[in-house]
């Protein structure tokens, strides 16, 4: 793999290279854990989970309990009851019951997880910075000539914001191939979904700021 470029250009929301550059060497301290990625993910996707899911037991099933015919001499399988699991109609043995699937991951794990991923997204060259994501109104036509400009491609678009930004997030929302959050709201399974991360100035001061590092 190629040596890593830890010094990345900022551009314009015109999608042009400013003069200035943001410097990320602090990755380099950074070691890609991927079993702490893949518990992140696992740990987010579990925690959506609802859990509802139910089928009915035997003692819960509307019907009669009466023996459907006699024990013997029928040359029929024995029958207990219209409730068996063994007829239509009847019981699930062992079926689901609700549940939590959520599980919990320490502060410094989620932490170590998110920055990981993001090292990840760095080798990979998909990470930009943009100096402001602040557009002018809140038209979805608007916001892709936007996106055109950016060269926003692939299937996934993370845009990372700093500060409270409506028109942003109301342009965008009507796109199914951008997502759009606030930074202290990405989460590592946002990172590793992701094809292309641009990261507003702000956000990225930021995050790292609430990273410390």
């Amino acid at each position: 793999m190629s040596e890593i470029d830890y010094k990345l250009p900022i551009y314009n929301i015109k999608g042009e290279k400013t003069d200035r550059v943001f410097d990320l060497s602090s990755f380099k301290n950074i070691d890609l854990n991927e079993h702490l990625i893949y518990l992140a993910v696992k740990c987010y996707l579990a925690n959506q989970r609802q859990g509802t899911h139910k089928t009915k037991e035997r003692s819960e099933i509307n019907g009669s309990t009466r023996k459907l015919f006699r024990q013997k001499g029928t040359g029929r399988a024995r029958r207990g009851s219209s409730t068996s699991p063994l007829l239509r109609g009847g019981a699930r043995v062992f079926g689901p019951k609700p549940r939590d699937y959520g599980f919990k991951m320490n502060k410094n794990e989620k932490r170590l997880a998110i920055l990981s991923s993001l090292r990840s997204k760095l080798e990979n060259n998909v990470i930009n910075i943009v100096d402001s994501f602040m557009i002018s109104d809140h038209k979805t036509k608007n916001f892709v000539n936007v996106m055109n400009d950016l060269k926003m491609s692939g299937k996934r678009n993370l845009l990372i914001y700093g500060s409270e930004n409506n028109n942003l997030v109301l342009g965008s929302r009507n796109l199914e191939n951008v997502d759009v959050k606030l930074f202290n709201f990405i989460n590592t399974y946002d990172v590793v979904l992701s094809d292309k991360i641009f990261f507003e100035e702000k956000a990225i001061l930021g995050f790292l700021d609430r990273m410390k590092i």
